[in-house]
């Protein structure tokens, strides 16, 4: 997989990620999932390398990993309680696929994990699903 980092000149881009160091929403920076589902609108942010699952809760199968440590996000969902206190998870596809070659390393991520001070992040969108 290839991350490609794209500076971005939006408008309320910087204000809306200003109390989180290392994390801004990118206006027009796409993305399509396993399934073919499109995200216009990622958050670029820093994080603590770890497992993605398939699910939004610990114990749920490994479908990649993230190596780096800022990496980006497409959208949130509620999922199981974790250490950050609070249930928010964030789906991206890992810098490396572990299991489910299908799946192309897609999952989630707890909040924790990024460098954010807010979860969800305000701008990035809810899944659909979620």
């Amino acid at each position: 997989m290839t991350i490609l980092v794209v500076a971005t000149g939006a408008a309320g881009s910087a204000s809306s990620a200003s109390a989180d160091v290392g994390c801004e929403i990118r206006e027009n920076s796409p993305h399509t999932d396993w399934g073919e589902m499109s995200f216009p609108v990622d958050l670029y942010c820093t994080n603590t390398p770890g497992d993605v699952t398939s699910q939004s809760f610990y114990g749920s199968p490994v479908t990649g990993r993230m190596t780096k440590t800022t990496s980006w996000y497409v959208c949130w969902k509620v999922g199981a309680p974790h250490a950050g206190k609070n249930s928010v998870w964030y789906y991206t596809q890992g810098d490396e696929v572990v299991n489910n070659p299908g799946q192309q390393g897609w999952g989630y991520m707890p909040a924790v994990a990024l460098g954010t001070t807010k979860a969800p992040f305000p701008g990035l969108r809810k899944c659909s699903w979620g």
